[in-house]
């Protein structure tokens, strides 16, 4: 999978930005890069790049998150170095919060983000999610999320899953969705993300991953 050494990852409630933030993260780091991530989902408490600490350190990916992120108190209170760490060097992948409000965040760091010229905004897309079950609804998302923070989108990853119910069925049935997104969007499908042993054999720009992030029950 192509992207940038700066990485903005966007995407719906459950449409698995996350999940891809780390995958990104552990196979740069996996291949010998320096590796950053930045979590800015000040939205969602519960499935954040935030809850990947251990996993991290493990293996030598550097975490910035907001002061009160795994809390309830979960204000935007953003005090990360972006034009430091970017000139640190290595790759940098930031995961933004799941709609427009949340893009709000990033919103600071546009001029910075849009004169920075290796980067790429990946916008993931889950079919089988509400409110973005149809083409048009994921690219209406995709543009308010555009707008509140004035950064333009890059490429489409098509995560459609069921989590653990997931198949190559499931994600077969979800390519043309996928490529229909991509197009109404006037983008690039970036990848096509199932874990392994649910990759159709027909997929494009196959991407396989790992599930870090999974539901409250399953842990």
């Amino acid at each position: 999978m192509r992207y940038g050494r700066l990485t903005v990852v966007t995407g719906h409630y459950g449409s698995g930005k996350t999940n891809l933030s780390v995958n990104l993260a552990v196979d740069i780091a996996a291949a010998g890069e320096k590796c950053t991530v930045i979590d800015l989902d000040i939205v969602n408490p519960y499935f954040r790049t935030a809850d990947f600490g251990k996993l991290f350190g493990d293996r030598g990916i550097a975490l910035y998150a907001p002061v009160y992120a795994n809390t309830n108190l979960d204000i935007p209170s953003l005090n990360i170095p972006l034009e430091s760490i970017l000139s640190d060097g290595g790759c940098v992948i930031i995961d933004v919060g799941g709609d427009d409000e949340g893009a709000k965040a990033l919103g600071r760091f546009a001029p910075l983000i849009n004169g920075y010229a290796d980067r790429d905004m990946l916008y993931v897309i889950n079919r089988y999610r509400y409110l973005t079950k149809e083409p048009a609804e994921a690219v209406q998302v995709m543009r308010e999320i555009e707008w509140s923070c004035g950064i333009a989108h890059t490429g489409i990853v098509n995560n459609s899953s069921l989590g653990a119910e997931t198949t190559a069925d499931t994600v077969r049935d979800s390519l043309a969705f996928a490529e229909e997104t991509a197009k109404l969007a006037g983008l690039p499908l970036r990848a096509t993300c199932a874990i392994e042993g649910a990759m159709p054999a027909d997929a494009p720009e196959p991407y396989v991953i790992k599930r870090h992030v999974k539901n409250l029950w399953e842990e």
